[in-house]
């Protein structure tokens, strides 16, 4: 399957997500979704797209988290002076 052509649904997307906070490993969501759909050929994604994702969210969660405590340090250090 071409790159192109891959992408993940919203419902697909909302499972990883789902499944990473579970605490589900990526392989264990990507056989789910092969069951469902009666095999790989049948999706739209390989397993790569689905830790790629993971990745991705996790590190746009953590960035954001980083910018947020960034901030608070920088108002504590203008109330303190």
């Amino acid at each position: 399957m071409l790159k192109q052509h891959r992408e993940l649904s919203m419902s697909v997307r909302r499972t990883i997500e789902n499944n990473e906070e579970a605490g589900i490993r990526p392989s264990k969501t990507f056989q789910s979704f092969v069951a469902a759909a009666m095999g790989h050929r049948e999706l739209n994604f390989i397993e790569k797209d689905v830790r790629n994702y993971i990745t991705r969210e996790v590190r746009n969660v953590s960035e954001q988290e980083d910018a947020k405590e960034f901030r608070k340090y920088l108002l504590r250090m203008k109330e303190k002076n």
